[in-house]
C-alpha cells in the first residue's frame, strides 16, 4: 500500500440503527490502514447530518433506518451532494428495496451475510466509483432491467468504442483501468463514460453495468479480468 494511500485513508460514514453493526464495522474497519470510520448514525434523519458535517468519502447505509429509511437517505444525500458514494448494507434483498436504491444513485448494494473480505473489497470499489452488487443483487437487478417498463427511453445507438468502455465498465473498470486497457487518456475514459451514461439514459456506472449484462455484452464471471 503507497504512502498516498496510508496518509489519506477512505473517509467512511456509518449508517445503522443497531450498535452492534456500527461496532463490528468499525472494528473491522479500524483493521484496515487505508480506511477510517469518521462518523455513525443511528437513523436515517442523524445520517443525513453527519453526512453534511463530515462529507465522507463512502457512506455505508442500511435501508431499514428509523425515521428517515435507507432510501429517502440515499435520496436526500444524493439530491445535495451529487457525487456521495453510496454502499448499501443491509440485511434485505427484496426487489422494492434493491432496484430503487439503485436508482437513487446507491454505486454498491451488499448483504449482511458478506464475508469481511467482501464489504472491504466493496468499500474500495465505491470509493473508486465502481460498482460492488452483491452476486444475487446483480440478478434480481437483471431481471429488473429485463421488464419493458425499465428499458431506457429510446436509447441513441453507441459508436464501437463506446462498446468497448461499456464493456470494461461492467467488468469493474475504472477510468483509469479503461484508459490504460484502451491506451487513451484517463480524460478521453471518463468522456467515453460520460456519453454512454447520456446516450442510454442511465444515472451511474452500476446501471451501466447492469446494462451491459442484460444485453448480453459481459456476464457475471467477467469480473475476474478485472482485478
Amino acid at each position: 500500500m503507497d504512502e498516498e494511500t496510508m496518509s489519506n485513508p477512505i473517509r467512511i460514514l456509518i449508517c445503522d440503527d443497531h450498535a452492534v453493526v456500527r461496532e463490528g464495522l468499525r472494528a473491522l474497519i479500524s483493521t484496515e490502514t487505508d480506511m477510517e470510520v469518521v462518523a455513525e448514525a443511528a437513523d436515517g434523519e442523524q445520517a443525513i447530518a453527519a453526512y453534511r458535517a463530515v462529507v465522507p468519502d463512502v457512506a455505508l447505509v442500511d435501508m431499514v433506518m428509523p425515521r428517515v429509511d435507507g432510501l429517502e437517505t440515499i435520496r436526500t444525500i444524493k439530491g445535495e451532494f451529487a457525487q456521495a458514494r453510496i454502499l448499501v448494507l443491509t440485511s434485505f434483498a427484496e426487489d422494492d428495496m434493491v432496484f430503487p436504491a439503485i436508482k437513487a444513485g446507491a454505486l454498491g448494494y451488499l448483504l449482511k451475510d458478506s464475508s469481511p473480505e467482501e464489504l472491504l473489497r466493496a468499500i474500495r470499489d465505491v470509493n473508486r466509483g465502481e460498482a460492488s452488487l452483491h452476486p444475487s443483487i446483480a440478478r434480481r437487478l437483471i431481471q429488473e432491467l429485463s421488464q419493458p417498463t425499465t428499458l431506457p427511453p429510446t436509447p441513441e445507438p453507441l459508436t464501437e468504442r463506446e462498446v468497448e468502455v461499456l464493456k470494461l465498465v461492467a467488468r469493474g473498470y475504472s477510468n483509469e483501468d479503461i484508459a490504460d486497457a484502451l491506451v487513451v487518456s484517463e480524460r478521453t475514459a471518463r468522456g467515453h463514460v460520460s456519453s454512454i451514461l447520456s446516450k442510454l439514459h442511465l444515472a451511474n456506472r452500476t446501471q451501466a453495468a447492469l446494462y451491459a449484462l442484460r444485453e448480453g455484452l459481459a456476464t457475471l464471471n467477467d469480473d475476474g479480468d478485472a482485478d
